[in-house]
């Protein structure tokens, strides 16, 4: 369960992690290898979201283009 920060931000962060799974070859790989190895796909979720946040920011810390 996930309670810091803002709520807007965080509910933004997971449904743009399920869509980043959906459609993105390098978040789905991600979300699969650690959804089998944890067990749980709820934690795989926020760990795409968490790693989502970190490529967002290293886009706009760098102003390149995600690839």
């Amino acid at each position: 369960q996930i309670q810091g920060g803002r709520s807007r931000v965080r509910r933004a962060l997971y449904m743009a992690a399920l869509t980043a799974i959906r459609t993105c070859e390098r978040f789905k790989t991600f979300y699969t290898a650690l959804a089998a190895r944890s067990g749980s796909k709820k934690l795989a979720i926020i760990a795409v979201a968490r790693k989502l946040l970190v490529v967002l920011n290293a886009i706009i810390r760098d102003k390149t283009a995600f690839v």
